[in-house]
């Protein structure tokens, strides 16, 4: 099989930089482009020398012009763009036929309106909210086979929206009692220079931040919503902890009456039994980041409160990987029918 010719659009960030690491060793891809106005002229090699030697590391960032990239043959473009950016260019690429995986949130979101409640301006390109699928590979990877733009979500939505679902589905929890607490690594605030994120203003420290109405909000309700068959708000509660990667989250929920914990497990295993990387750990059992990442896993265990018959999930995953990068390579690999775990199996 000829390899398919893949662009990076915004490949000089941390999510970038991921998808580049994945790319460049995946035994199906051709990567025949990386954009980055600041980096314009030098090699990925030169940019990030632990990909030195990789066949592709010498390719040179070029300008993100949708007719240069275009003419690189490339079938498919990776958007590692802030929001409110890729919309211009996703649309560009769209018109000259190349599929859009954006890991950006211009298109996770249905409602244009609650997109700009959430992000403070209009939405940029409302018509293509009709054409996207939100990519969350283990719920929709029918939809993402035959998709033109995938809107890859986000790393906290993900680390809880996979432990959720199917018990929304099967009815065994009060979705309007559920509580998300999430702790993630700096890298998820992305490559930037902000006070807030310097080493001596991060660690040895812990802090929320977010309040109350965290911007991951929109598309967690919007699928917890879809899941439940009714409308859900949550409490979510964002955290930053001084690590460079993963997201921990720690979920409750009440749980219906009569429902016990052999239930909560069935309706997870049903869910996710064929699903390469869900890796349920099963009752009792806590997870941990340091058992996920720089790979494309998603840790879940499970508890039961009790004294208040409440259940409390946790969630590991590696923000940047299965969080970002790794489950946008997922929706390549589906789209392009390919196997699932392409380019994404390293533990």
């Amino acid at each position: 099989m000829q390899r398919i010719k893949t662009a990076v659009v915004g490949a000089s960030g941390y999510t970038g930089s991921e998808l580049l690491r994945l790319l460049l060793q995946h035994p199906d891809v051709n990567l025949c482009a990386v954009t980055s106005r600041q980096e314009a002229g030098k090699t990925i090699a030169s940019l990030f020398p632990r990909y030195r030697g990789l066949p592709g590391s010498e390719l040179k960032f070029i300008e993100p012009d949708p007719d240069t990239i275009a003419s690189t043959g490339a079938r498919v473009a990776f958007l590692a763009l802030p929001h409110g950016v890729a919309a211009e260019i996703a649309n560009a690429l769209l018109e000259r036929g190349i599929k859009v995986i954006d890991l950006s949130a211009d298109f996770r979101i249905h409602d244009a309106h609650v997109y700009q409640e959430f992000y403070q301006h209009p939405h940029p390109a409302p018509i293509l909210l009709e054409r996207s699928v939100y990519g969350l590979a283990e719920i929709y990877d029918k939809e993402i086979a035959t998709a033109s733009l995938v809107a890859s979500p986000g790393c906290y939505p993900t680390s809880i929206l996979l432990p959720l679902i199917p018990l929304l589905r099967e009815n065994l929890i009060d979705p309007h009692s559920i509580i998300a607490n999430s702790m993630s690594g700096v890298s998820g605030a992305g490559k930037k220079a902000d006070t807030a994120y310097l080493f001596c203003e991060c660690n040895e420290s812990l802090r929320a931040y977010g309040l109350p109405k965290h911007r991951h909000l929109a598309e967690i309700e919007q699928e917890l919503s879809i899941a439940a068959g009714e409308s859900v708000c949550i409490t979510f509660i964002p955290h930053l902890v001084p690590v460079n990667t993963g997201i921990h989250s720690a979920i409750t929920a009440n749980i219906h009456e009569g429902v016990d914990l052999d239930q909560v497990g069935a309706a997870l295993h049903k869910a996710y039994a064929d699903k390469p990387f869900v890796r349920l750990l099963g009752a009792g059992v806590c997870a941990d980041t340091k058992n996920v990442t720089r790979t494309n896993f998603i840790d879940i265990g499970w508890h039961l409160d009790t004294r208040t018959d409440r259940l409390i999930l946790t969630s590991a995953e590696d923000n940047v990987v299965k969080g970002a990068g790794g489950q946008a390579v997922q929706s390549f690999n589906l789209i392009f029918g390919l196997d699932e775990k392409a380019g994404l199996q390293s533990v």
